[in-house]
């Protein structure tokens, strides 16, 4: 009877550690980051963020699309920590690395924080406002919406050189675009689903497309993946020597977050190298495929969760990191 009783009790305590193991390994949508983190500690966080976006939308319309931007860029560095914020005395932070330069509306993040932080002293984290800050600039632009999960903290460190290596750059081709979102955790759905959102508005510059139009395999020609007349049309406006020309990358819909890109893509119209790189691999073809009829499209339900699981890339949460006062600097 001893024995059968000992048994018994192995058997539950086994069954003990091996939930416990499981729940070890069970996802925790981020490692603590949670849809509606500050309801308690900072309630009208969420309606602030969204008032001050749109109030600088009001300004200027076309903040829009590089705010959105700015999300991405600091997630693909370090991850979302809000680094990309950070100012450093000798300029070897990731805002003065060259993919960075065009980057825009940080002055739009300084002031939501403060805005926060006069309801919330210490409360909300930089890299928080710039997840919510992008949801809102995309509703804003007739996007979707989607609940942001929130709880990040903010690091405290900013490097050129990683920013330098770590974004994917609108030069690289289909092998290296999958390689570096798998390198993050996002996988192909996420790189077609991405790179309509994040080019489906605002603009690109001419330097960035230039190789494309004039000299693609170093003989004087253009891209065989360009449409010869789309070629032609950026030809006019983007001269050999362009260095700031900004042209729309959604030609007559660059205001608006909708599915037009994808139809461009189609017809090999995309603007940079990285977009009419989405054809050269069969899931990511087949997503821009799909896309192209809005009445069957199911993007911007797919964008909502593309942007949670990249919100999820490399996140501080419990006492890892800090909350700044002020964004562009650490405590």
């Amino acid at each position: 009877m001893d024995a059968l009783k000992m048994n018994i009790s192995c058997f539950f305590f086994i069954q003990v550690l091996v939930l416990l193991c499981l729940s070890s390994f069970a996802p925790t949508n981020a490692q603590g980051l949670k849809v509606g983190f500050y309801d308690k500690t900072c309630s009208k966080a969420e309606a602030i963020v969204k008032k001050s976006v749109t109030d600088a939308m009001k300004n200027d319309p076309t903040i829009g699309a590089p705010l959105l931007r700015m999300f991405f860029h600091d997630c693909f560095v370090r991850g979302c920590d809000g680094s990309v914020l950070l100012e450093l005395k000798n300029k070897k932070d990731e805002k003065n690395a060259p993919p960075n330069l065009s980057l825009r509306g940080f002055e739009v993040i300084d002031n939501v924080k403060a805005a926060v932080e006069k309801e919330c002293p210490g409360a909300v984290s930089c890299s928080d406002v710039l997840a919510l800050v992008a949801r809102d600039a995309v509703v804003a632009l007739d996007g979707p919406f989607w609940g942001v999960e929130t709880g990040r903290r903010d690091g405290r460190v900013t490097n050129i050189n990683e920013a330098r290596s770590n974004l994917p750059s609108p030069l690289n081709n289909i092998t290296s675009l999958i390689s570096q979102f798998d390198s993050k955790g996002l996988d192909k759905k996420d790189l077609a689903v991405l790179s309509g959102g994040g080019h489906t508005v605002g603009q690109g510059h001419c330097p960035l497309i230039l190789n494309r139009l004039y000299n693609f395999t170093g003989k004087g020609d253009s891209d065989p993946d360009l449409d010869t007349e789309y070629a032609a049309t950026l030809r006019k406006r983007c001269k050999p020597t362009d260095t700031t020309t900004a042209l729309e990358m959604d030609p007559g819909s660059f205001k608006t977050f909708d599915e037009s890109y994808f139809k461009l893509v189609s017809q090999r119209r995309g603007f940079f190298q990285s977009d009419a790189a989405l054809l050269n691999n069969q899931e990511t073809k087949s997503y821009v495929l799909k896309q192209m009829n809005s009445k069957g499209s199911t993007f911007f339900k797919d964008f909502g969760v593309s942007m949670v699981k990249m919100g999820r890339i490399g996140v501080l949460t419990g006492k890892a990191g800090e909350v700044r006062k002020n964004c562009r600097m650490v405590n």
